[in-house]
């Protein structure tokens, strides 16, 4: 399976080449990622579960969506693609933070990723591509706690370094 180059990035994100994104995951290359979080008027988190045949972490739980900006492609821009090829719907969109990490799978693969998280809120209907996304559903920022708490091996390991972040973001928004 041949996949779409990703940007293979320093420690301050800075371009330093390109590589097949599997090669990249094989390999543990630092490279460029992004982390759409979409919530509604209510507060409340869309999430989707990846669909069971992606590369890795296939059946859990996660953000919105998240995927790689193609060489010379902006961040934001690859955020807008993906939301729409993922779950079938654009919104607005802002960077609120990024961050780095490292995480190995029992398959061999290895993300390292310095991810940039992204924020918006839509209220339509959502579309997911069933190649991508098994389901999805929105849930209150609390039921989602719980569940971490209560089912951690249900959620992707990214999902768990952002979303303390990125909820405390959205509940100081809301104040």
């Amino acid at each position: 399976m041949i996949l779409p180059p990703v940007i293979l990035v320093n420690e301050q994100d800075e371009p330093v080449g390109t590589m097949e994104k599997l090669e990249a995951h094989q390999k543990g290359l630092l490279h460029r990622a992004f982390s759409v979080f979409v919530v509604n008027s209510a507060g409340e988190m869309l999430l989707q579960q990846r669909a069971l045949d992606k590369y890795h972490s296939g059946g859990l739980w996660t953000n919105t969506c998240c995927s790689h900006p193609l060489p010379g492609e902006e961040t934001l821009a690859a955020s807008h693609r993906r939301l729409v090829e993922e779950m079938g719907f654009d919104c607005p969109l802002e960077e609120i933070f990024s961050f780095t990490y490292r995480a190995r799978f029992d398959n061999g693969l290895t993300e390292y990723e310095f991810d940039h998280v992204l924020v918006g809120t839509y209220n339509g209907a959502v579309t997911p591509d069933q190649a991508e996304v098994q389901a999805h559903r929105f849930l209150p920022l609390d039921s989602i706690r719980a569940l971490l708490k209560e089912e951690p091996g249900t959620f992707t390991h990214w999902f768990h370094l952002a979303f303390p972040k990125i909820a405390d973001y959205l509940e100081q928004a809301r104040k």
